[in-house]
């Protein structure tokens, strides 16, 4: 579990994580907004309660504005750090919009101050003059913003199937990889799903993303075979949703496997390798 300011809100982790993808990049952004602070003078302050959520804000915007060039760098396809939701219900406890893996991978495509917009209005349920005074912009202008950043998630995305299909498929992928069953793996997947794989160059992934339900079943048999042969395979909750953890001989997390899933069936699998994103869900981690 991540380990935040103590004294901090857990809603300003919440934030700064959604926009950011990553719980090393939240926790400093959350640290550094919350020194500043607590080093304030707050009789200065006309609105007390809004200034730590103002300061992570722009914060997490100067974070993602420079991320955004270091992940042009990145080996292979960048996915967000999944978080243990079962292990910190805080993270969802505002609203669980903005959570989902899948989402956070379309927010990053997003401008900062966009997902900023997206994230007070959907996930925090900030009227839309406060998102401007927060982003310093008028009203109006964050209503835009908020409203491009919904309209490109509408458009890259269709609507999720609910909860307890998720799971479903989450079960029955959990079966298939268990069996070695590659047909039921193929059944699992729509044909224009695709397979985004997250190694970071340090294990062995596919550089580029794999499109279609012939390819991506074989890219998973092949996986199953070459590298998780020894394997242990169970369901956790990972941003508020099932997903699948694999576990090596010793326990070690190899990867976490979550679903992107429609009425259709699943649409994308983002399979999470890099180590240095699977940090939560080793044990005692």
């Amino acid at each position: 579990m991540h380990a935040t300011n103590a004294t901090a809100p857990p809603r300003l982790f919440g934030l700064a994580y959604r926009m950011l993808g990553s719980v090393a990049e939240a926790e400093d952004v959350v640290q550094d907004a919350w020194m500043r602070w607590q080093g304030a003078d707050r009789r200065a302050v006309h609105n007390p309660a809004a200034v730590p959520t103002t300061t992570t804000t722009r914060l997490a915007i100067d974070a993602a504005t420079s991320a955004r060039s270091t992940r042009d760098t990145y080996v292979g396809p960048w996915l967000p750090e999944p978080v243990d939701t079962s292990a910190d219900p805080t993270l969802g406890a505002e609203r669980a919009e903005a959570l989902d893996l899948a989402v956070l991978l379309l927010l990053a495509k997003l401008t900062p101050t966009e997902r900023a917009a997206y994230v007070l209005r959907e996930a925090f349920g900030y009227p839309y003059r406060e998102i401007g005074a927060v982003l310093d912009t008028s009203e109006a202008n964050a209503r835009q913003l908020a409203g491009r950043a919904r309209r490109h998630l509408a458009s890259d995305r269709s609507t999720p199937a609910r909860p307890p299909e998720r799971r479903r498929l989450a079960e029955a992928l959990l079966a298939a990889a268990r069996d070695g069953d590659l047909a039921a793996l193929e059944r699992l997947l729509t044909a224009d799903v695709i397979a985004h794989s997250d190694g970071g160059g340090q294990v062995p992934a596919a550089r580029k993303d794999v499109r279609g339900a012939a390819r991506v079943a074989n890219l998973l048999d092949n996986v199953l075979h070459k590298y998780w042969y020894a394997a242990t395979f169970r369901l956790v909750e990972a941003n508020g949703d099932a997903a699948l953890l694999v576990l090596d001989a010793d326990g070690n997390p190899l990867a976490v496997v979550a679903l992107d899933a429609s009425a259709r069936g699943t649409e994308g699998l983002l399979l999470v390798l890099n180590p240095d994103k699977l940090r939560e869900f080793a044990a005692g981690g």
